[in-house]
């Protein structure tokens, strides 16, 4: 579960993180996260979830949401079988602990800044 998140930190499970991160439905988390593009989320950064049996991604975009998903990441999702959920990341996180503390195929990626 994510304990807190403000703008550049986030505390996953009593960890704390200052690097973008994933969280992988089996509460692994993957930190530093890079993308390929810095702001530009795409289908091929998000290869650990595609290997994963996530059927939920909430993706966080930031405090004020500046990673922005390429216009066809969510549909080439759908068709992994992967809903994908965008908004900033601190709503992000909340949605992340609502759906992650009822089931186990849920996983998030989370830009910690702008």
């Amino acid at each position: 579960m994510i304990d807190s998140y403000s703008f550049g930190k986030m505390t996953v499970n009593g960890k704390e993180y200052r690097k973008d991160l994933i969280i992988l439905p089996d509460g692994t988390v993957l930190s530093p996260w890079m993308r390929k593009s810095g702001h530009r989320l795409r289908l091929g950064d998000l290869e650990a979830v595609l290997d994963s049996h996530a059927k939920t991604l909430v993706i966080g975009t930031g405090k004020p949401g500046l990673m922005r998903p390429h216009a066809t990441l969510v549909a080439d999702l759908q068709e992994k079988g992967i809903t994908a959920l965008v908004m900033s990341s601190k709503q992000a996180a909340e949605k992340y602990n609502t759906l992650a503390g009822g089931s186990d195929d849920v996983a998030a990626c989370f830009h910690l800044t702008c």
